[in-house]
């Protein structure tokens, strides 16, 4: 086993891949303010090179983090000294890590007869390829939208369903964080969902009889690439930063909505970098503009992972919005229908009391711009596996966040403004 995990290393440097061999995720349950305060510090402790997976919030609330092997014994001697409770969630991120190499190369070969497995995780082109393939098969529903290109050139391909004429609209994304890649899966099933129950489930026949679907698989491509090729961690996006060795800004944190506020860095080697600038981020900003332009889209939802929250509007403020009783109740509804499927508990409420205070998010933007139904989904799962989930939990995943989305979309379709 360990030469295994010798030769798998040896591997990924031969391929510049970045690898997690000893690396562990730590569950860790702060139990009041003061274990809280002891968590940040250590998160500032820049040389443990701590990636927090959940970050800490209130007592009580679990705290993930994954710790490189050299720094696997540090922290767990501070968090005994301080009598901070925790355990270990994954014990070798590698294990795990190779576990999905090996799935996906096995996939790509089964693949080869041309039968499209959508239990699978899949490269860009895999995903652009399956996307041609929907705009071929449903010509009068499907097409192709080009909104820009990213950082690196890569095209930003959105799938339009429309049944024709100018109508309003309800945009869906997913991926702006690269490695939470079951949400690029689920966006995938989701569009092949649409495609094939139109004309035969009565409610999307309904829905898009009167609406167009704007649906962006892949919204963060350069870092959905890097993740795959480099760093299976990866988040942000991989734009240069002028003045800094670090690359990349978290794109959920570059929208125009209390923008370089608190749950945002000014650092650009963090996690949660906001950039120079609002909308500096070329993939923030022609989805800002394409909805501008259009002018007419009345329901904004972005996927994310993991945790199982549906969230909706204020992130970077935490005061109620004005239409707070009829977003929380049409979460609700969504997380009741996600729930009946296979009995997946969502906690659901505003992103500030349900996570933590975080600016510059892409739901905040969108309401503040007018779009009253404005969501957030954080897929699974609630930690087992965290970013590392299975592959074979991607189509449930993707079959009960349908429900919650249909639940959404009818609410929208009945409730026009």
């Amino acid at each position: 086993m360990r030469l295994f995990l010798f030769f798998g290393a040896l591997l990924g440097h031969i391929y510049c891949q970045e690898t997690f061999v000893g690396d562990q995720v730590l569950e860790i349950l702060p139990r009041d303010e003061e274990q809280i305060k002891n968590v940040v510090e250590l998160a500032a402790e820049d040389h443990l090179q701590l990636d927090f997976w959940k970050s800490p919030t209130t007592p009580g609330q679990t705290v993930h983090v994954r710790v490189p092997f050299v720094s696997v014994q540090a922290v767990k001697v501070f968090l005994e000294s301080q009598e901070i409770a925790y355990s270990i969630m994954i014990d070798d991120v590698q294990a795990l890590v190779d576990k999905e190499n090996e799935e996906m190369l096995f996939n790509q070969r089964r693949e080869r007869n041309g039968n499209f497995n959508f239990g699978a995780y899949h490269s860009l082109e895999e995903i652009s390829q399956k996307m041609d393939e929907l705009v071929a098969e449903y010509p009068d529903l499907v097409s192709k939208v080009k909104i820009g290109y990213s950082f690196e050139n890569r095209p930003m391909n959105v799938l339009k369903f429309s049944t024709g004429g100018d109508k309003p609209a309800i945009w869906l994304d997913a991926g702006i964080h690269a490695r939470e890649w079951v949400t690029q899966a689920t966006a995938l099933w989701t569009a092949n969902k649409i495609a094939s129950d139109y004309g035969n489930d009565p409610s999307i026949t309904s829905i898009l009889d009167t609406m167009d679907i704007f649906l962006l698989p892949v919204t963060n491509p350069d870092g959905y690439v890097f993740s795959q090729t480099k760093n299976r961690m990866w988040r942000k996006t991989r734009s240069r930063v002028p003045g800094s060795l670090c690359v990349g800004v978290d794109p959920n944190r570059n929208w125009d909505a209390g923008f370089g506020g608190p749950g945002a860095s000014s650092s650009p080697c963090s996690d949660s970098y906001h950039g120079p600038s609002a909308n500096s981020e070329v993939e923030v900003k022609s989805i800002v503009d394409f909805i501008k332009t259009h002018g007419n889209i009345k329901a904004f939802i972005t996927l994310h992972s993991y945790s199982q929250l549906l969230m909706f509007p204020y992130g970077y403020k935490c005061t109620k919005s004005d239409n707070f009783e009829e977003l929380n109740e049409v979460a609700q509804k969504a997380a009741n229908a996600l729930k009946s499927l296979h009995g997946t508990s969502y906690k659901v409420g505003p992103i500030c009391s349900v996570i933590y205070q975080a600016s510059g998010g892409s739901i905040d933007w969108s309401y503040d711009f007018g779009i009253k139904y404005s969501f957030a989904f954080e897929l699974r799962d609630t930690g087992r596996y965290g970013f590392l989930l299975p592959a074979n939990q991607i189509v449930p995943t993707a079959e009960e966040t349908w429900l919650g989305l249909k639940t959404i979309m009818e609410h929208v379709h009945d409730h026009p403004y």
